[in-house]
């Protein structure tokens, strides 16, 4: 019996070393959860070698495009007890919607370095992930050929003059379409997060929030929405039809990256898409034409921000890869050489090569840039009401005027 008992002693010692041995080959997880996946295999590769250097492991999970809802993604794993340790939001909705878990990064060595944080009642909660903008980026060598001068593109007015000129001359000059446009089912943010923002924002002062209030109240511009609801039907009327109505990201910014249309209606996040476009063509911004009276900017903001998750068992090695991403060379690589994004941190004086982002910089270096309103409206009432409505009149189902109305009355009653 005395036999049993010490090897059974010595079983559970050699068991006990085994589990201890374990967790010391264990490593530390962060989940990282973003709605970028055009920056998904760099940041993956950032993440990897982060990863190696610190001892642990770092999962990316990208979610959004069109092919993935990141919301509705990040409440399904709260639900199964799967929260992501950092976790990326838009704004001020979506910040209400996690704030119970968010956690207080007003201490962070990179806070004093950024001015677009994202900040709620005076603390900072929100990691920039970079600074994006857009106007209506065009193909400065079409235009060209075209005849068409890009500071003529600053109203209605410029546009449709532009549009019907360059429209006129498409076999010549090998265009499929005037615009690459995109309102389907999959591509509803290019309608109501982009697009919308010209009705929210456009020629008003950096800040301004005046015609949001208004329709957040129920109260409607008719005539601000009309000459809208023209710069709409102007872009789906020289779009490529099939584009317009079931094309996907790579649709889109293919026809333009390739020259086969003259203007595309996205922004500076579609460089990593343009490295061969960028040996051919010379592109810019010019502003939207939401207007018949002329405005002279394009929208610039922070698109989204890294939140940390308070729960999270790695909330600290969650903080510091936020840190580095913000402070350290290998970083600063990650967001503007390899990611190709504008820095939103002053520390970094790194300049990505794209056109696109340096067309946003230089409308950033003039003071000539509009606000980001688009997320003061929850992302059911953009995605879930009104998506399907400018999919409707892209598809000929309703007319202009029910146009108008589905838009007017859905400010009204949401």
């Amino acid at each position: 019996m005395r036999r049993i008992s010490l090897i059974m002693v010595g079983l559970l010692a050699m068991a006990a070393l085994f589990a201890n041995g374990c967790k010391l080959w264990e490593k530390d997880v962060i989940v990282l959860a973003q709605g970028k996946p055009e920056i998904d295999g760099q940041l993956k590769a950032y993440a990897a070698a982060w990863a190696e250097e610190n001892g642990v492991e770092v999962v990316i999970k990208s979610c959004g495009g069109g092919n993935c809802d990141l919301g509705q993604q990040l409440k399904a794993d709260y639900a199964a007890g799967e929260m992501p340790d950092i976790f990326a939001i838009n704004g001020l909705e979506d910040y209400l919607e996690w704030q119970a878990i968010a956690a207080d990064l007003s201490d962070e060595a990179w806070v004093d370095k950024t001015d677009v944080a994202f900040v709620h009642n005076g603390k900072t909660f929100g990691f920039p992930v970079s600074i994006e903008g857009w106007g209506l980026a065009y193909n400065a060598d079409i235009l060209a050929e075209a005849g068409v001068d890009p500071k003529s593109l600053v109203n209605l007015s410029g546009y449709r003059e532009a549009f019907a000129k360059i429209d006129s001359m498409k076999e010549q000059l090998g265009l499929d379409s005037v615009v690459s446009m995109a309102a389907g089912t999959e591509m509803f943010w290019v309608t109501t997060h982009h697009n919308l923002n010209s009705l929210l924002s456009n020629g008003l002062q950096y800040g301004d929030t005046s015609v949001v209030d208004q329709l957040l109240a129920g109260q409607v511009d008719s005539k601000r929405l009309s000459e809208y609801v023209d710069w709409v039907e102007l872009l789906f009327q020289y779009a490529d039809k099939a584009i317009l109505t079931t094309g996907n990201y790579d649709a889109q910014v293919g026809a333009f990256a390739t020259g086969k249309a003259a203007f595309l209606h996205q922004g500076n996040w579609t460089d990593p898409n343009m490295a061969d476009a960028n040996a051919t063509f010379e592109m810019a911004f010019a502003p939207h034409g939401s207007m018949e009276a002329v405005t002279d900017g394009i929208f610039v903001s922070a698109p989204s921000f890294y939140l940390v998750n308070v729960e999270s068992a790695n909330a600290e090695l969650a903080k510091k890869f936020l840190v580095d991403l913000a402070t350290t060379s290998a970083g600063a690589n990650y967001i503007v050489k390899e990611a190709k994004m504008i820095p939103a941190f002053t520390n970094i004086t790194l300049n990505p090569d794209g056109q696109l982002s340096s067309s946003v910089q230089d409308w950033m270096s003039q003071g000539k840039v509009y606000s980001w309103n688009q997320y003061l409206f929850s992302a059911e009432f953009r995605d879930k009401t009104l998506a399907p409505i400018y999919n409707q009149f892209a598809n000929d189902q309703i007319d202009k005027a029910r146009f108008i109305q589905l838009l007017t009355e859905a400010f009204q009653n949401r």
